[in-house]
C-alpha cells in the first residue's frame, strides 16, 4: 500500500476523492519549540503551516485504513517524499506502508510555493509534524470518548487505539475519524515528540520513487500517456529575442499525421499523431523559418566580465561590520579577483509537459502535467499569459527526468498548453529536444567576485570585503510585474517579464553565502544586481552561493598562505560556531589531515614540477549561513603535462541537525559534490554576439562515471536540534577544496572557473 496517488484524475474523481477522505495533517522535522507550541492560532505557526493553516489541507485519515498526506513540496530525485513519510508515521503512529501521498497539486495540496533552497524538511516537514501531532490529539480525544478511557491513558501502534491497562476497548483511527474533525484551523499548541519516541526518523528508510526508476514504470512526466495523446514540438531560434519574419507552415500542414501547427506571434509547434511525425515536421518548420537576430549579446570569454563590471547596475550594501581600529593594525594586505561563466542545467531529460483544455471551449478548463517546482506560482504566470482566471487551470506534478533548478520545466507547460489550444479535449504531450533545453532554459550566471583583504602582525583578519557582479538568479514564475515564462514573450500580444531582482538576505540571490560566518575584524559585501539581461538566467542550484563560496573558500586560503598558516587551523582560529568547528574537525580526522603552512601564491615564480603532482584541499560553507554546515577535504591529481586535474578522493563532514533519513542526507550531499565538481572542472555554456552556441552534449561537457571521486560523508546527527536543508549544501564547499587543493599541489592559483586544461597549463606556466 506504500503508493503515491495519481493525479491524472478527472475533476469528478477528485471531488469523490475529497469526499472518500476525511483528515489533513501537517509536522515539522524539528523538535519542539515550546513557545511556539504554546502560541494562540492567531500567532505564526511553524515551517508552512503559517500560510495554509488547515488541518485538512494536510493530511487525511480514510474509511479503508490508509493515511493520505498532501505537501505542496514535490519530489525531484532527492527523496523528500519518503522523509515526509517518515515524519508522518512516526507523529501518527501508522504503518508507513498506509500512507499515500499526493504532491504539488493546485487543486488538492497546500501552496508551499517552490520546491527550492534546500527547504523542505524544515518548511514541510516542520508544518507535517506540528499538524500530525494536533491531529492525533484530536483522534485520541475522540477515541477517549467513544471508550470511556483518559485521552492520557490511550496508546496507538500503526492506528489502533487501546487503553494502556485496566480495559480492553478498542478501537481505530478509521472508526473515529468521523468525530475528530480536521476541518478547522491548525493551532500548533500540540507538542510533537520528543526524538526519543521516533522510529523511522533518523533511520535510513527505502526510497519510494525509486522502485519505477528502475523497474521502466511510469516514473516520469515524460513516460505519461493518457488516452487520445498526440504529440508535439516546438521550433524555437538559437538567438534570444529573435523574431519570426516568415515561415512555410501550409507545406507542414501536408505532412503525415499532421494534427496542428499553431503559430501565435514568435512562437511556433507543431502537433502529430506520432512522435517521429511531430519531430520530422518540426524539422520542417525550422528549416523554413526565417528570424531576424538581433546579435547585441555580450562579449564571451574575458571580457565579458570587464563587461559585467561596467554594465547598469543597482548596489547594494549587504552586510558592513565596521571596527576601524583594528582594521588600522593591518600590516598585509591580499587582493584577488574570481569568476564563474555562463552555465547550463544540462538536464539528463530534456523537458517535457503534457495539457488538455476542456473538449467545451466556452468551459476555458485547462489541466496540465508537468515537472515544474512551482505549481502554484506555475498557474498565476500561466493564468496571466493565456488571459484566464488561475481557477480554471490544475496545475499537478509529475516528476521529471533530470530536473533540478529553474530548468525547462515551467516554460514547457506553457508551450504545451498554447499547442494543446488548437485541440480542444485532446491531450498533448509536448517535448522538448535537446537543442531547445540548452537554448531555451534559463542559464546560471556568470559571477564576478572581487576579494580584498587585511591580516594583523598576529595573522588575524582584520578587514575582509567581497565584492561581485552578477546577473539575476531569480527570474522563477510569479512575478507580480511580469510574465516569467519565455513563451508569454513570444505572442502576438506579448507578455513582459519580470524585471532583475535579488532574494533579500538571509538567503539572498546573488550574494548568497557571500556574508562571511567567520569572525574578522570588519567585513562587507557589495552587491552590483545586473539590471539588463541579454541571456536569461535564473536559479541554478545553490544560486550565487557556488561561485561566492569558491571565492571566499579560496581567499581564506590566499589569506592563510599570506599568514603562513595551515588553512585548517586558520578557520578554526576565525570561527566561534562551535557547530562550524565541529564539521571541520570531523572532516580532518576523517581524512587524517597533517598541518602544514598555505602556500603564498601571490607572487608565485618557482618553476612548477612536471609530472603529476598530489594535493589535498580543505573548504566549509554554512548554506546560505542558514541550513546545512559542510566541510570538505578532497584530494586531488594534477597532470602538469595534460593539464588535466583528476579527483581522487572527497571526504565531508556534515551537520543537518536532526536526520530524518541518512541515506537520503549521504545521497544529497553525494549528488552536489559530483555536480559542483563537473561545473568546476568542465561546464560553461558558450554564446557568440547571436546565438547560444553549447546546443548539444559535444558542445557542453559535463563529468562522466570514470571522472567521480572515491567519496565518504559522515553525518553528525542533533536529534535535539531542529533539521536543517541540505539539499545544495555541498557545491560551494566543494569547488573550494578542488581550487585549494590545487594551490597546495602547485604553488599556483585558479581564480577562473571551469578549471579546464588550458587554463591549469596557462596558471603553471
Amino acid at each position: 500500500m506504500n503508493t503515491t496517488v495519481n493525479t491524472t484524475m478527472d475533476q469528478p474523481t477528485r471531488r469523490a476523492f475529497l469526499k472518500r477522505t476525511s483528515l489533513t495533517v501537517a509536522f515539522s522535522l524539528s523538535p519542539l519549540l515550546p513557545a511556539i507550541a504554546q502560541a494562540p492560532a492567531a500567532a505564526v505557526l511553524p515551517g508552512s503551516l503559517n500560510s495554509n493553516r488547515r488541518l485538512d489541507g494536510w493530511l487525511r485519515i480514510n474509511a479503508n485504513g490508509t493515511v493520505t498526506m498532501l505537501t505542496g513540496k514535490v519530489e525531484l530525485g532527492q527523496g523528500i517524499l519518503t522523509a515526509l513519510t517518515q515524519i508522518v508515521s512516526d507523529e501518527l503512529d501508522v504503518d508507513i506502508k498506509r500512507l499515500q501521498i499526493i504532491s504539488g497539486d493546485t487543486s488538492l495540496t497546500p501552496n508551499e510555493g517552490v520546491t527550492a533552497g534546500s527547504l523542505s524538511v524544515q518548511d514541510s516537514g516542520t508544518a507535517l509534524r506540528f499538524a500530525c501531532a494536533e491531529a492525533r490529539g484530536l483522534l485520541l480525544a475522540a477515541a477517549a470518548a467513544k471508550l470511556g478511557v483518559a485521552a492520557g491513558d490511550l496508546q496507538v501502534a500503526d492506528g489502533a487505539i487501546s487503553a494502556r491497562q485496566g480495559s480492553t476497548a478498542k478501537t481505530t483511527y478509521w472508526e473515529v475519524t468521523g468525530d475528530a474533525s480536521l476541518q478547522r484551523e491548525a493551532t500548533a499548541k500540540t507538542a510533537p515528540k520528543p526524538s526519543a519516541q521516533h522510529r523511522l526518523t533518523g533511520q535510513s528508510v527505502q526510497r519510494r520513487d525509486i522502485p519505477a526508476k528502475v523497474t521502466g514504470g511510469e516514473a516520469y512526466v515524460q513516460d505519461l500517456r493518457l488516452p487520445g495523446m498526440v504529440h508535439g514540438r516546438v521550433v524555437r531560434p538559437s538567438a534570444p529575442r529573435a523574431k519570426l519574419v516568415s515561415v512555410d507552415i501550409a507545406a507542414v500542414q501536408r505532412m503525415a499525421g499532421v494534427r496542428a501547427v499553431h503559430r501565435d506571434g514568435n512562437f511556433l509547434a507543431v502537433a502529430a499523431d506520432r512522435e517521429e511525425q511531430a519531430i520530422a515536421a518540426a524539422n520542417a518548420l525550422r528549416a523554413s523559418a526565417k528570424w531576424d537576430e538581433p546579435g547585441d549579446l555580450p562579449p564571451n570569454g574575458p571580457a565579458l566580465f570587464e563587461h559585467m563590471k561596467k554594465a547598469r547596475s543597482q548596489e547594494s550594501v549587504v552586510s558592513d561590520k565596521k571596527n576601524v581600529g583594528v582594521a588600522a593594525t593591518a600590516t598585509v594586505k591580499v587582493n584577488a579577483e574570481y569568476t564563474r561563466p555562463y552555465q547550463s542545467h544540462a538536464s539528463i531529460g530534456p523537458s517535457c509537459a503534457v495539457a488538455q483544455w476542456s473538449a467545451n471551449k466556452a468551459d476555458n478548463k485547462l489541466h496540465v502535467w508537468c515537472h515544474s517546482q512551482s505549481v502554484f506560482p506555475l498557474r498565476n504566470d500561466m493564468a496571466k499569459a493565456l488571459r484566464m482566471p488561475q481557477d480554471n487551470i490544475i496545475v499537478s506534478h509529475r516528476e521529471g527526468s533530470g530536473c533540478y533548478g529553474h530548468n525547462g520545466a515551467d516554460d514547457v507547460a506553457l508551450d504545451a498548453a498554447l499547442l494543446a489550444r488548437a485541440l480542444p479535449g485532446v491531450p498533448v504531450r509536448l517535448q522538448w529536444m535537446r537543442e531547445d533545453e540548452f537554448s531555451s532554459e534559463p542559464l546560471g550566471s556568470a559571477m564576478v567576485m572581487q576579494m580584498r583583504g587585511a591580516l594583523d602582525a598576529a595573522g588575524k583578519v582584520v578587514d575582509w570585503q567581497h565584492e561581485l557582479w552578477s546577473y539575476t538568479h531569480s527570474t522563477r514564475p510569479y512575478d507580480p510585474e511580469g510574465v516569467n515564462l519565455s513563451a508569454a514573450w513570444l505572442l502576438q500580444e506579448p507578455a513582459k517579464p519580470g524585471p532583475a531582482r535579488n532574494i533579500p538576505q538571509p538567503a539572498g540571490g546573488s550574494d548568497r553565502n557571500a556574508v562571511p560566518l567567520y569572525n574578522f575584524g570588519q567585513h562587507k559585501t557589495i552587491n552590483h544586481l545586473l539590471l539588463d539581461s541579454p541571456i536569461r538566467t535564473s536559479a541554478l542550484r545553490t544560486l550565487g552561493a557556488y561561485a561566492n563560496t569558491f571565492a571566499l573558500e579560496s581567499f581564506m586560503d590566499e589569506m592563510a598562505g599570506a599568514a603562513g598558516a595551515d588553512p585548517l587551523a586558520f578557520r578554526l582560529t576565525h570561527m566561534n560556531d562551535p557547530r562550524g568547528r565541529a564539521v571541520m574537525e570531523r572532516v580532518a580526522t576523517m581524512a587524517n589531515w597533517k598541518a602544514a603552512p598555505a602556500p603564498d601564491t601571490r607572487n608565485a615564480k618557482s618553476p612548477v614540477k612536471t609530472g603529476v603532482l598530489k594535493g589535498r584541499g580543505v573548504s566549509f560553507s554554512k548554506y546560505k549561513n542558514l541550513a546545512s554546515y559542510v566541510a570538505m577535504v578532497i584530494d586531488i591529481a594534477v597532470d602538469t603535462r595534460s593539464g588535466v586535474i583528476t579527483l581522487e578522493k572527497a571526504w565531508s563532514a556534515v551537520d543537518v541537525g536532526l536526520v530524518v533519513n541518512p541515506d537520503g542526507v549521504r545521497n544529497q550531499i553525494e549528488g552536489g559534490i559530483v555536480q559542483s565538481a563537473s561545473w568546476s572542472l568542465f561546464e560553461t555554456a558558450q554564446h557568440d554576439s547571436r546565438h547560444l552556441i553549447s546546443r548539444n552534449w559535444p558542445d557542453y561537457r559535463i563529468m562522466r562515471f570514470p571522472e567521480v571521486p572515491a567519496l565518504q560523508v559522515e553525518l553528525i546527527n542533533r536529534p535535539d536540534e531542529r533539521s536543517l536543508g541540505v539539499g545544495e549544501g555541498s557545491q560551494g564547499p566543494t569547488v573550494g577544496a578542488i581550487a585549494n587543493a590545487f594551490a597546495n599541489a602547485t604553488g599556483r592559483r585558479l581564480r577562473d572557473l571551469p578549471f579546464t586544461p588550458d587554463r591549469v597549463k596557462q596558471a603553471l606556466a
